[in-house]
């Protein structure tokens, strides 16, 4: 009996004494998931730069947000990623397509960003192209500088494959969709190797993200087309045609931790970091 009476006086002791000494695992626990809420992101490679922009931004407003970038693909890698919840935001560079609307997804456009056609700083005495001199430096028909007003050298044609969101829009609004591509180009399959390229090849052409160009203060020349400045106002009023659509998918129902970063990305805080960064933000509220 003394047995007895004394083993559950012994056994609460030990009880006692083991919450006494455990870490408060609760909290720990707390903390470690708050620490890796995250926010992923994959799709289109064109609406990276602007994505990270904002996601910088939030992050630094933002305790225990981490805002990760899954691998470049294209659009429809990020509408099948959003679909499937393999992510919680998909960017692309259009809209979705009828067949891949099937009422799951929200489209938005987050901003506009131009595409300059720009020469590395070599290039003196262009500063303008008309369109039939676009022409024929990207088919190759023109082939040296000194024929455009510039100097005596062999032009580099610095370009990107025929799926890539920049080379579609050369195509419309000035190469046509039936012009040969130059013998001689490079073809470049990622934009920052063409941006690096342009910078590091003497007597280069490419074309690229006008954001980044402003944004980073890039070395380079940036061309006027028909007259018209690739400049963040002429593209707002419509003078300067060729810019991208960035946008965002996402299921209609955002995850928790997604919806905040939406929000944000659409608020007027989040379009004056675009704006600073050489964006045009499709927010009606930046208008």
């Amino acid at each position: 009996m003394k047995l007895n009476s004394w083993f559950p006086l012994a056994l609460g002791a030990s009880l006692a004494m083991l919450v006494s000494c455990t870490p408060n695992t609760t909290k720990q626990v707390t903390n470690v998931e708050q620490a890796q809420q995250q926010i992923k992101i994959t799709g289109a490679g064109s609406p990276y730069p602007a994505m990270k922009v904002l996601a910088a931004a939030y992050e630094a407003k933002t305790e225990n947000t981490v805002i990760t970038f899954l691998p470049k693909s294209q659009s429809p890698g990020g509408i099948a990623g959003a679909k499937d919840k393999l992510v919680d935001i998909g960017t692309v560079t259009r809209s979705l397509k009828p067949e891949e609307d099937d009422g799951s997804l929200v489209y938005r456009e987050i901003a506009k960003d131009g595409l300059v056609v720009a020469t590395h700083p070599s290039v003196v005495g262009v500063t303008n192209l008309q369109t039939e001199q676009l022409k024929a430096i990207y088919s190759g028909k023109v082939t040296n500088w000194q024929k455009l007003g510039g100097p005596e050298a062999t032009i580099i044609v610095l370009d990107r494959h025929e799926d890539e969101s920049a080379k579609k829009l050369l195509r419309k609004y000035y190469l046509g969709s039936d012009l040969k591509n130059a013998p001689e180009a490079v073809i470049l399959r990622h934009e920052a190797d063409l941006i690096a390229a342009v910078q590091s090849t003497p007597y280069s052409i490419g074309a690229f993200s006008l954001a980044y160009a402003i944004a980073n203060q890039l070395p380079v020349n940036r061309l006027s087309l028909d007259g018209v400045e690739p400049t963040p106002e002429n593209i707002k009023s419509g003078k300067y045609k060729m810019a991208r659509r960035l946008g965002i998918v996402y299921p209609q129902t955002p995850s928790d931790n997604a919806q905040p970063f939406i929000d944000f990305a659409f608020s007027k805080e989040g379009g004056k970091h675009l704006l600073e960064s050489g964006f045009i933000p499709s927010s009606q509220e930046q208008e």
